[in-house]
């Protein structure tokens, strides 16, 4: 097993989050102002041409239930009433998470979290579940190693949770550089996965275009974490080949929607310093491209329940914009395979009626504009909004 990646402790105090317990049939509850603390599962500031894992542990006394029966966090029941998702579409069509390292209890761990919140097994014995290496194949797997594992059961139980039809292809990168991740989005894309999360990001890099190569997949929904270290660009989120998605904070509401939501304060966003500005982004304030596209919860005061046993206690509550980044992912199969030679990134501003718009919170200064402010419209931390179905995917 390769060394457990440096984690950064982070003791945050944050608004009361949305809290699920109880199970599958959870409901998030409001609490006043509890101080959280949040771990990274990867390193916050990887070498040049490295990527981190953009998952927060939550590790604070609150968050920590191991009763396999009562799961903290916010359940699968809870993220599509939040996002109006129907519980069925997407049989048959494939997801694939791309992240680096091995997890060895990586199909295990699903089904725990599966069998617990009512969701049928996706196995490899059944055809649902399928891990291979960068280049496709079943063995050898990369070493193992716990931080990246902990992203491996988040990205895999938010697929589930969001589209429990769904295929699953894990394709577990040798390192966690951008050529091998990269590589590994070829892979799954090679085959036959319909979309493609990417719970990850490093710095922008001069010849980042170039790189690009591994995320241009028309016809293919590529999405990628848009940071969690608040106001600022990563790549590849910056790519604009990708649908680049931002973080909210998620909360239950006496509205007609029953949820409210804000920009989570640690989303990316800004003004690429590389990258051309795709034709459908219309923004006056960025010449390039602008981060986010769209967005789903990451705040880890409202984060998800994850299960996760390699080299850690089980039931977990995390957030990042590593859980917002394999929401869309699912969103985007529940709505269908993506029309060949299309670009999926680009759907939602033509349908901006199907979004929820986020309207206030910030994640940085930036002068009180959109690119860290969260405004009608678009807007940087979340992007044109959150789902509200599947009409914009």
């Amino acid at each position: 097993m390769t060394k457990i990646p440096l984690r950064i402790l982070a003791v945050v105090t944050l608004w009361a989050g949305a809290m699920a317990l109880g199970g599958a049939t959870a409901v998030a509850q409001t609490q006043s102002a509890p101080t959280i603390t949040t771990v990274r599962s990867c390193a916050e500031r990887p070498a040049p041409g490295f990527a981190a894992c953009k998952a927060l542990l939550r590790t604070d006394s609150a968050a920590r239930s191991f009763s396999p029966l009562a799961p903290s966090g916010l359940s699968p029941a809870n993220l599509r009433s939040a996002y109006k998702l129907p519980s069925s579409g997407g049989g048959g069509l494939t997801v694939a998470i791309v992240d680096a390292y091995d997890d060895p209890k990586a199909e295990s761990d699903l089904a725990t979290y599966r069998s617990t919140f009512g969701i049928p097994a996706c196995t490899t014995a059944n055809g649902c579940f399928k891990k291979v290496n960068q280049n496709g194949a079943a063995s050898p797997l990369p070493a193992g190693n716990t931080g990246w594992a902990e992203e491996i059961s988040l990205d895999l139980d938010m697929v589930s949770a969001v589209c429990p039809q769904c295929h699953i292809l894990l394709v577990e990168a040798s390192s966690a550089s951008i050529a091998a991740l990269g590589a590994s989005v070829n892979t799954a894309v090679r085959l036959g996965a319909i979309a493609v999360s990417n719970s990850y990001g490093g710095a922008e890099f001069s010849t980042e275009t170039s790189a690009d190569t591994y995320y241009n997949h028309p016809g293919v929904a590529v999405t990628v974490s848009s940071g969690d270290s608040g106001y600022g660009v990563e790549y590849p989120a910056a790519s604009r080949y990708v649908t680049a998605v931002g973080g909210t904070h998620l909360t239950t509401s006496s509205t007609a929607r029953g949820w409210a939501e804000t920009a989570w304060s640690g989303a990316g966003s800004g003004c690429s310093r590389y990258e051309g500005k795709p034709t459908w982004q219309h923004d006056t304030g960025c010449t390039r491209r602008t981060v986010a596209d769209v967005s789903a919860v990451a705040d880890p005061a409202t984060g998800v329940a994850v299960y996760d046993t390699y080299g850690v206690g089980g039931w977990l509550v995390f957030g990042g914009t590593s859980v917002s980044a394999p929401i869309i992912a699912g969103v985007y199969a529940l709505a269908g395979r993506p029309a060949a030679g299309s670009v999926p990134a680009s759907l939602a501003y033509s349908h901006t009626g199907s979004l929820f718009d986020v309207t206030s919170g910030s994640n940085g200064s930036c002068g009180g504009s959109y690119l860290c402010t969260a405004k009608a419209g678009y807007d940087g931390p979340t992007g044109l909004g959150t789902p509200n179905g599947l009409g914009a995917f």
